[in-house]
């Protein structure tokens, strides 16, 4: 053996042992980013789904929207045709995931129901779990993986808890995994700020339409109506029904600045 090559497996071998002293300092921030503390030691909505779980992750953000600008984009998520996971589209076709994050309300996925399935990689999911605007839960169909959505809303602001819950069963797995944690954070931030990014443009065009829902003659959206309820999949329907109703005040509405669509099956709806 050469002297270049001793120093150079001296020098890989000093850097593998820094990685193995540093690594578990790295790990919990990689593992809960966003998250308070006590989020991350809590038990939320989706844990029992998988008890005994070898590895959790817990993440967070804070989105400036009531839950019910963030609900929809949750339960669209999945592969074509659903609304993709509004992270690295090229990085989750090199992985074959089918993925096209979209910028649109899918009408036609917003009535999650038990039991429904998406395929995530070799992973088929089932939704297991739904309280709709607050828990929504995946659970694959070995049992080893568990992702659950927790929405907490206070003040018209809310708090979007994303944890995965993991089963190993092998010492290769549970070592096949650390060098993953670090990609899925940077996949998961990006998830997390895309949703962001999209309620809170959503709550936008809302309230834009909510300022300009009352016109002349007192016409405005009585209580009942779809959008008192915020029923995203109506907004086409809910803009074109009040500038037919109130011509005056939407005339010059303009959304340009909160671009959205409604897509229904066979058409869609721009906002």
């Amino acid at each position: 053996m050469t002297l270049n090559s001793r120093r150079g497996r001296t020098t890989a071998l000093a850097l593998l042992a820094a990685l193995g002293v540093l690594y578990p300092l790295l790990r919990r921030p990689i593992l809960t980013w966003g998250a308070t503390s006590e989020e991350a030691a809590s038990r939320l909505p989706g844990d029992e789904l998988l008890e005994d779980a070898d590895g959790v992750s817990t993440r967070a953000i804070t989105i400036d929207a009531p839950a019910a600008s963030v609900w929809p984009w949750l339960v669209q998520m999945g592969p074509s045709p659903r609304g993709g996971a509004y992270t690295y589209d090229w990085i989750e076709n090199l992985l074959g995931l089918d993925m096209h994050s979209a910028d649109r309300v899918l009408a036609e996925f917003q009535h999650p129901e038990i039991g429904a399935t998406i395929s995530l990689g070799p992973n088929q999911m089932r939704l297991e779990r739904i309280e709709p605007q607050h828990v929504l839960a995946w659970r694959s169909e070995d049992g080893n993986w568990v992702w659950t959505f927790v929405l907490e809303e206070q003040d018209g602001t809310t708090r979007l808890i994303s944890r995965n819950r993991f089963r190993q069963p092998t010492l290769a797995a549970r070592i096949g995994m650390l060098p993953m944690e670090p990609g899925s954070l940077v996949m998961e931030r990006k998830m997390l700020r895309g949703i962001k990014e999209r309620a809170e443009r959503l709550a936008l065009a809302e309230r834009s339409l909510s300022r300009h829902a009352r016109g002349p003659g007192g016409c405005r959206f009585s209580e009942g109506s779809p959008h008192r309820r915020r029923s995203p999949d109506l907004l086409g329907a809910i803009f074109a029904a009040a500038r037919h109703a109130c011509p005056s005040p939407y005339a010059g509405l303009s959304f340009a600045s909160v671009p959205l669509s409604v897509s229904r099956a066979g058409q869609e709806h721009t906002t």
